[in-house]
């Protein structure tokens, strides 16, 4: 069982949940950059949480299927094509051999996910199947994928019933284009001044473009320091809102570096990185501060959530 690629699009890469263990040697843990989306697309079709599902960016690539697949697509919105037939994102779908999945239009988000029953087997790097663009590792051939090139699918864990079958609108990430993104104080929050807490509470910042999977550049009005400060390099994370000199920030995103020299003002909640990751330039963001007890529930309880999910997803077959 396999795909083909018969247009690559501009990115598609494959990609799971990330590596782990390995930051002490500077090796982040990458991954795609909307995990809910990868994680439910997943559950939905039997497959393992962290199966290798390909990420894809508008234009998207064009699949075709070498024999018959359960799949399903989640995330961005860019109008899928079942052999023609328009089909629904968050929905399995049954793909026949030499079946061809086209992408036609970019509705809404940035980044669309693709996976199969049975997830796409390819050569794990530390562990796991996710692309690193830079050390030109993991994936397939540690590069996006191009014209031509072949993946695997393995074998489903259980038998996949081709009746319809989808996610609940209340487990899907709420999507924006303008979304007010809750976070934690950082480690150096306390070093900005009263206008500069104000300006990072209140204010929306536009998303440059000359941002990427390592981070997102915000441009808004400027932050400022209590006073100048020369940090050591510190632990950073998928999330972490760092401070540049300039007054700007700069959101770490999945393929962030593992540490940092500039003040980390603030810390995107696990749950709301989904719709920071479906952002891109030209789209605004707002800030709403939280304490973290309160951010340990949200994560608690979207947790649950997709607990609840799995379970019925395994006890409906």
């Amino acid at each position: 069982m396999s795909i083909i690629v018969t247009k690559p699009g501009i990115l598609t890469t494959v990609q799971d949940l990330g590596r782990t263990g390995f930051r002490r040697f500077g090796i982040g843990p990458g991954g795609a950059m909307d995990r809910t989306a990868a994680r439910l697309i997943n559950i939905l079709l039997g497959n393992d949480e962290n199966a290798a599902v390909l990420e894809m960016h508008f234009p998207a690539a064009e699949i075709t299927f070498e024999s018959e697949c359960i799949f399903a697509v989640g995330g961005a919105s860019f109008t899928p094509f079942l052999d023609g037939v328009e089909i629904d994102n968050w929905r399995a779908n049954e793909a026949q051999a030499g079946s061809s999945l086209k992408f036609v239009d970019k509705i809404s988000g940035n980044r669309s996910y693709l996976a199969v029953a049975g997830g796409f087997t390819v050569k794990e790097w530390l562990g796991s199947s996710s692309t690193n663009l830079a050390a030109r590792s993991g994936g397939h051939r540690g590069r996006r994928l191009e014209l031509g090139d072949r993946l695997a699918i393995g074998d489903s864990p259980n038998e996949i019933s081709s009746r319809p079958r989808w996610i609940s609108p209340a487990m899907i990430p709420r999507y924006s284009r303008f979304p007010t993104v809750r976070i934690t104080r950082g480690a150096e929050y306390a070093s900005l001044t009263a206008e500069g807490k104000d300006v990072l509470a209140t204010a929306k910042f536009t998303i440059t473009g000359d941002s990427d999977r390592m981070g997102f550049r915000l441009k808004g009005d400027v932050i400022s320091l209590i006073e100048p400060q020369e940090m050591l390099s510190s632990a950073v994370n998928f999330g972490t809102i760092q401070l540049l000199p300039s007054g700007q920030m700069v959101v770490l995103m999945a393929d962030h570096q593992t540490t940092g020299g500039y003040p980390r003002v603030g810390h995107v909640v696990e749950c709301d990185l989904p719709v920071l990751a479906q952002l891109g330039p030209g789209d605004s963001v707002a800030f709403e501060i939280i304490d973290h007890l309160d951010a340990e529930k949200l994560y608690i309880e979207n947790e649950r959530n997709i607990g609840v999910f799995r379970a019925g997803i395994t006890v409906g077959r």
